[in-house]
């Protein structure tokens, strides 16, 4: 993936639905490995997913219409996405 600040967007996505116990944070990190995307992915108290993906914005659309369908056993209900100002400093993708 291109490090040109420019070339690079990242967005916060709190996704709903049936997304714990299903291996959904699995899920997305081989999403991330599969389209280049940086970032992290947590379960909430509330019992949904939240993540922070940062990549090239085709990439980033690729890897969000993948959580978008989820892995078989999930039932994605909504993903709420929103622009961050993306970070130099992140690396690699991490489950928390």
């Amino acid at each position: 993936m291109s490090r040109d600040p420019g070339s690079v967007e990242r967005c916060r996505l709190v996704v709903s639905g049936r997304v714990q116990g299903v291996g959904f944070r699995w899920f997305t990190r081989e999403a991330a490995a599969a389209t280049g995307v940086l970032g992290w992915v947590q379960n909430r108290p509330d019992g949904t997913v939240l993540c922070e993906a940062q990549g090239e914005p085709t990439a980033l659309a690729v890897f969000v219409a993948a959580l978008q369908r989820g892995p078989s056993h999930a039932r994605v209900d909504d993903v709420a996405q929103r622009a961050l100002a993306p970070d130099p400093a992140v690396d690699g993708f991490e489950i928390r």
